[in-house]
């Protein structure tokens, strides 16, 4: 549940500082402190960079934290429009962070500057507090406190109270929730319930194939991983937004892998620990379609999600088996914990007979795109140079980072098989982030296409606006490019 939010125009004064328990002061970058003449609380503010021997401007990088004589925590930011919009996001979660560490029901955000700078500033914090704000489910006897009440904004007022940042907020919340839930609790079965009672609260059309529909429609590749668990809950579930005036039409597609032993051949503990994660492409999809109806985003939206398990079990797949996927390809088993791209190919499958404009999947895929790139970045492919470079300007925008990588047709060569028409994967691993898109690619039907390795799913210590770990990566991202490709007409 996000945060109450309450819109003021006018400037945060004396007056209302004096009302607060909580505040977060926005400013413009600026290095000189007589340009803080009118903005409340700035003789304490002077006085502690005075003590620390900083310059004003060095808030822009890092925040810091004042006690005003009424008893108000303020906590002072500075934004700087020529840093991107990551670096903003940053600096205002880690504002923010001060303040919510005392776990207040309601903060004050008080923005300064220019109108059109107090907008933008306002767009920033405001996310933040929303996502910042928020509790993500725990089992704890004592919980770590109630959630964000209120937010009172101060300098700045807009008609529809923010929309797209709610529903940005809200996505991305839905995100989070779902992935941190434990195995046992988010198994198949109730995530599809979960995914159920969505689709009804929100009026989205909902489909679903269980294991015994796929089974009867030859979707061999997801088959063989969902055959190990000892419930047969798997499914392709589909769910589908319609907008009256949607004049394009996209996929997205997400892996749903609820716990991942990694099969047969199984996971050390230090790698199986936090398997119940490997579900995040599915939220990811999840969220991007909430975020999208919520703002009512002119356009039609297919969201798949691959649910399932990777158990180790008598059933359970093996090494060097051949599985023929839903579009007539054999596949050669060469390791049972590449499964991702298993369920992954089935589901594409089924996403592009519709035709769609554009497909977008979202994985926790490989390993060797965490080596890549580490966890400040997802990778992304993408059929065409151009459609790339949309996803990465689209990233730059949200605050989300994208790094594209090749897909050069001669990497098929690491993936030929003697007896089937392509191999899972290769035993050595060099460029697994590479091959597993080349395999992917094979279900796509040649339909324009990005693939996202969420290398970024989780990054220690929070990442750009958002303060947990696990931090809903690729929601934001998701809304700015749909919203780019609208705009191309």
């Amino acid at each position: 549940m996000l945060a109450r939010l309450e819109q003021n125009a006018a400037l945060l004064s004396e007056t209302d500082l004096k009302r607060v328990k909580h505040a977060l002061i926005v400013l413009p970058k600026t290095e000189s402190l007589d340009s803080l003449r009118g903005v409340p609380g700035a003789e304490a503010l002077a006085a502690a960079l005075s003590r620390r021997k900083k310059k004003p401007g060095e808030l822009a990088k890092a925040p810091l934290a004042t006690d005003l004589a009424q008893g108000a925590l303020v906590s002072w930011v500075m934004l700087d429009p020529a840093q991107p919009v990551f670096e903003r996001q940053t600096v205002l979660r880690k504002g923010l962070q001060l303040l919510l560490g005392e776990k207040p029901a309601e903060i004050a955000v008080g923005v300064f500057g220019p109108a059109t700078r107090r907008r933008q500033a306002a767009e920033l914090a405001v996310h933040a507090a929303w996502v910042n704000g928020a509790r993500l489910p725990g089992r704890k006897k004592k919980p770590d406190g109630a959630a964000l009440q209120a937010v009172r904004l101060y300098g700045c007022r807009v008609p529809d109270g923010f929309a797209r940042q709610r529903a940005v907020a809200e996505g991305n919340l839905l995100c989070r929730e779902l992935t941190v839930l434990p195995p046992n609790e988010l198994t198949p079965r109730r995530y599809r319930e979960r995914v159920r009672q969505l689709a009804k609260r929100h009026g989205w059309r909902h489909e679903e194939y269980d294991v015994g529909r796929l089974r009867k429609i030859g979707a061999g590749a997801f088959v063989a991983v969902a055959q190990g668990s000892a419930e047969d809950d798997a499914a392709i579930v589909h769910l589908r937004y319609r907008h009256p005036r949607a004049k394009k039409s996209f996929a997205l597609v997400g892996k749903g892998i609820c716990f991942d032993t990694g099969g047969h051949n199984l996971k050390p503990a230090r790698y199986m620990h936090g398997m119940h994660k490997d579900m995040n492409g599915s939220a990811v999809a999840l969220g991007m379609l909430l975020a999208a109806a919520e703002i009512r985003l002119p356009v039609q939206l297919d969201c798949w999600m691959a649910i399932a398990r990777n158990d180790i079990s008598p059933r359970a797949y093996h090494q060097n088996e051949v599985v023929t996927a839903l579009n007539g390809t054999t596949i050669e088993i060469v390791h049972t914990d590449a499964e991702g791209r298993m369920v992954l190919a089935d589901t594409l499958a089924l996403a592009v007979r519709a035709k769609p404009d554009l497909v977008v999947d979202f994985a926790t895929l490989t390993g060797s795109m965490h080596v890549a790139v580490g966890e400040r970045y997802s990778g992304i492919f993408a059929t065409s140079e151009e459609l790339a470079r949309r996803a990465v300007a689209a990233g730059k925008a949200a605050g989300e980072r994208v790094c594209a990588f090749p897909q050069d047709e001669d990497y098929d060569e690491a993936l030929d098989s003697e007896i089937a028409d392509v191999k899972q994967c290769t035993m050595e691993g060099e460029a697994d982030h590479i091959l597993a898109t080349r395999l992917l690619k094979r279900f796509t039907d040649e339909r324009p296409w990005i693939h996202m390795d969420l290398s970024a799913a989780r990054c220690k210590g929070g990442l750009g606006a958002v303060a947990t770990d696990i931090n809903g990566f690729g929601v934001a991202w998701g809304i700015e490019f749909l919203k780019g490709e609208l705009g191309r007409g």
